[in-house]
């Protein structure tokens, strides 16, 4: 079984959805939680392996759209592998 770890990123609602396509981009992210500035969940989005593309579409529309209505958000990741 293959260690993983965790990462926080914030981030202002108008770059949310740059950030998360970047982070699907990188391919080792197993899961991507979004929580408001006050550290409650606004969406989780589990990531399995060769699952892209067209899968993605309807769900980085809700970012989008969920990145209009936000300010201030934290992005928590969690990859495959060791930290360095």
């Amino acid at each position: 079984m293959s260690a993983s770890f965790k990462e926080k990123f914030n981030v202002k609602g108008g770059e949310l959805l740059n950030k998360i396509k970047e982070l699907i981009d990188e391919g080792n992210v197993r899961k991507i939680i979004i929580e408001d500035k006050t550290g409650k969940e606004i969406m989780s989005i589990p990531l399995s392996i060769g699952v892209v593309g067209a899968v993605f579409a309807p769900v980085l529309a809700a970012i989008g759209a969920l990145a209009a209505l936000i300010g201030e958000c934290t992005i928590s990741v969690e990859r495959e592998g060791e930290q360095l």
